[in-house]
């Protein structure tokens, strides 16, 4: 009995050891002591260069499938076939971000992108990344920033994603199960690789250039729902236009604009940037030139939902009903909003001096699903203490424009105020637990979200409701605290960016 009991007892020893080794490795920090804390040489405004690039992220895909029952799902179990393309006896699924699990991509309608734009005014070359992905963490923007040479002369780098619906699983929580991450490693890396490139590729493209910015800043209202009170919406649509200084013609564009990419909805299984595909191809049929779209304040949530009817440019169709000719409407509507907004603009600039501020900050993980997936290695990211993580927070300023880097979903109140302290709020806030970042300073304030992290929804204190009784008459927790880091996040993340932007005005 006693060597029974001995021999159990180092039997659990054991695994409690392997335990431990694994969870230790899961939540090591990938990249300790990697810290961000720049501000860049204040100097008189200078001739501008610019060079944009774009590069292909479409996955391949091996494997097709039949789904047997139409339900999105690849299930076996419910009859689903597939065909083994590559002859390894299982299948390789290209598991789709968004909604539920198990969404296993059928082909693809349109290619995804890493899409660069690199601005140098002389002393300070500034790179921006969107990629056509749901998510992009701070380890792979570290990575992505490692990748590319001294040589290239980059100062900063920010790597947005604009978080469409309908691409591969880039974060972890979307494989063909609940506890099964949908990243393929390979993938994940060649992305990194293709944000990297389209830097380097930018900067080999760098022209004289004369930037003009617009702004609409109604027209795409009718556009969004907002799923979660108070309504408050990140309804402009920004614009920078970058022509080449010397011929004329336009060498790119930049839109910003608040709504999540996901109009197909959750039956789709065709690979798609979904409305960004329409808004940067009909950009670049009319103005020449690689357009790019970055994603702004989405949190509360921002969406263009099947309850969302969209009025068909040219036709005036209602459309309703989640398909590719919706998705289009929406894209082709804020291309001519754009559009628009840049004939009737006069705010042009062809010397100027780029303020940049970043700074990494540390924020606690109060998610317990969240830390699970940690401990796991479900999401791949790691503590550079026990319990909190690294992200990162940016702001810069050129001309009349204002940058704001946003690492997640910022819900639109913490920028341009209307922040609530509603009954059955978890915490006793009785005001408004923090102050919106607005006013921006600057004409035009250009709110990049999901940029140089994804921490899910950044949603304020004082609003949190996790726990019964529930905000706004609500009979179950609403859906941003599932998907956030915690309550803690915004007052981190508002407060940093505010010290940024403080700094930013002051004269040096």
């Amino acid at each position: 009995m006693k060597t029974f009991l001995r021999i159990t007892g180092l039997v659990l020893l054991a695994l409690l050891l392997v335990g431990a080794v694994f969870v230790y490795r899961n939540t090591r920090d990938r990249f300790p002591g990697y810290r961000v804390d720049l501000t860049t040489p204040d100097h008189p405004p200078a001739p501008l260069r610019v060079g944009f690039a774009a590069l292909k992220i479409t996955p391949p895909l091996p494997d097709t499938w039949v789904d047997k029952n139409g339900d999105a799902k690849f299930s076996e179990q419910d009859g689903d076939t597939y065909t083994d393309g590559n002859g390894n006896g299982r299948f390789d699924g290209v598991w789709m971000a968004g909604f539920g699990n198990a969404r296993a991509a059928q082909g693809v309608h349109d290619d995804l992108w890493a899409r660069a734009v690199v601005i140098d005014d002389g002393t300070t070359r500034l790179a921006l990344v969107s990629l056509d992905v749901i998510g992009f963490s701070n380890d792979r923007v570290i990575r992505v920033r490692r990748q590319i040479p001294a040589s290239a002369g980059v100062s900063y780098v920010a790597v947005a994603s604009t978080h469409q619906h309908e691409g591969p699983d880039m974060l972890g929580l979307w494989g063909p199960g609940d506890y099964q991450s949908g990243v393929n490693a390979e993938y994940a890396t060649f992305v990194e690789s293709q944000a990297a490139k389209a830097v380097q590729t930018a900067v080999a493209n760098l022209r004289p250039a004369r930037l003009k910015f617009a702004m609409d800043a109604t027209g795409a209202a009718p556009l969004v729902a907002d799923t979660r009170p108070p309504k408050v919406f990140d309804n402009a649509v920004k614009v920078m236009q970058v022509l080449d200084a010397r011929r004329d013609s336009t060498l790119g564009t930049l839109v910003v604009w608040g709504n999540h990419p996901e109009v197909l909805w959750d039956k789709n299984l065709l690979l798609t940037s979904d409305f960004a595909h329409y808004l940067r191809a009909s950009l670049e049929k009319n103005l020449g030139g690689t357009a790019v779209f970055v994603n702004g304040a989405v949190g509360g949530l921002m969406t263009t939902d099947p309850d969302t009817p969209v009025a068909e440019p040219g036709t005036g169709r209602t459309l309703k009903e989640p398909t590719f000719e919706k998705a289009a409407a929406v894209g082709n509507t804020v291309a001519t909003l754009a559009l628009n907004a840049l004939a009737a603009s006069t705010d042009t600039l062809s010397r100027g001096a780029i303020r940049l501020r970043a700074r990494t900050i540390e924020l606690p993980l109060d998610n317990s699903l969240y830390r699970l997936g940690v401990y796991t290695g479900l999401l791949g990211v790691g503590y550079t203490r026990w319990g909190h993580f690294r992200s990162e927070v940016a702001a810069w300023s050129l001309g009349p424009a204002t940058f704001v880097a946003v690492p997640g979903e910022i819900y639109p109140e913490l920028v341009y105020g209307g922040v609530e302290a509603p009954k059955g709020q978890d915490f006793p806030i009785t005001n408004p637990a923090e102050k919106p970042l607005a006013p921006l300073a600057g004409k035009y304030p250009f709110v990049l979200g999901l940029t140089n992290d994804e921490l899910g929804y950044i949603l304020p204190k004082s609003q949190w409701d996790a726990e019964p009784p529930f905000t706004y008459d609500y009979k179950a927790r609403p859906y941003g605290e599932i998907n956030s880091v915690g309550p803690e996040t915004a007052g981190v993340v508002v407060e940093n960016l505010r010290k940024l932007l403080t700094d930013l005005r002051k004269k040096r």
